[in-house]
């Protein structure tokens, strides 16, 4: 089955918005002379993307998320950002369960599936990530992990037409090491697999399935041009312009 590729920058703890105007000023040209059919997102800090909201207005190319939010809908929760007020500033997407909002916040599989059924909700679209440590893959670990990510991160939710699923190696993460296209493939397979296990062959080959660790432009092609490989989850290479689109490029050849 034919899949759009969606393609995604996250921006991390990088960007406020005078950087991101820059940023758009370099990459916005480049996408309007843009052929290829791949869906183009950027996750911004909170405090950047009312700028950046107004700065694509009118740009149906490019869909803005957010890197977090509450589960919460409203009240006393010091410091939290609702996908209510995420959705009133011009959020379509939401990313959850990354591994540095895993591994460093603490957030649990239980916590990220109260998240994912919030978005939903809310009619915006979560960027699911789910991904193994380096200690899970060699200790034979790896598929028994993502089944559980997956099995609780989707628990109770009965569509995945607006979910996006992001799996991501976390000892690939910013570390310059990426997955082979092979294990790439044969992971996103697997993880394809589940979600046939848990709904039906015909979600799991309809559900966009991005890759993500490392990706940048001199193995985008290869690695999203693999069978289950449905775009790219991109960190460090989406912090400059012309490295993003080098990305985007290349996807389509």
């Amino acid at each position: 089955m034919s899949r759009n590729l969606i393609v995604a920058a996250n921006w991390k703890l990088n960007k406020g918005p005078a950087e991101a105007a820059a940023f758009l000023d370099a990459f916005v040209p480049k996408v309007e002379a843009f052929t290829g059919s791949a869906e183009i997102v950027i996750a911004a800090p909170f405090v950047t993307i009312p700028s950046v909201v107004a700065k694509l207005a009118g740009n149906s190319r490019i869909a803005v998320a957010a890197q977090n939010c509450s589960e919460q809908e409203s009240g006393a929760f010091t410091g939290e950002i609702s996908t209510a007020m995420l959705k009133e500033v011009g959020v379509q997407y939401i990313i959850t369960g990354h591994s540095e909002r895993r591994s460093i916040y603490g957030e649990s599989d239980a916590v990220i599936n109260a998240k994912n059924k919030k978005i939903l909700a809310e009619g915006l679209k979560p960027i699911f990530c789910i991904g193994e440590t380096l200690e899970e893959r060699e200790g034979g670990k790896l598929e028994s992990v993502l089944r559980t990510q997956i099995t609780e991160g989707l628990k109770d939710i009965a569509s995945l037409e607006d979910v996006v699923v992001a799996y991501e190696p976390v000892w690939a993460i910013g570390t310059g090491v990426t997955a082979s296209a092979e294990q790439a493939q044969d992971t996103q397979k697997f993880v394809r697999s589940v979600i046939a296990d848990l709904y039906d062959q015909t979600t799991a080959d309809a559900v966009q399935i991005q890759y993500g660790g490392s990706v940048k432009p001199g193995n985008a092609g290869e690695l999203l041009g693999q069978a289950d490989i449905d775009g790219a989850l991109v960190g460090g290479a989406a912090l400059e312009a012309d490295s993003f689109f080098g990305i985007l490029e290349n996807s389509a050849s």
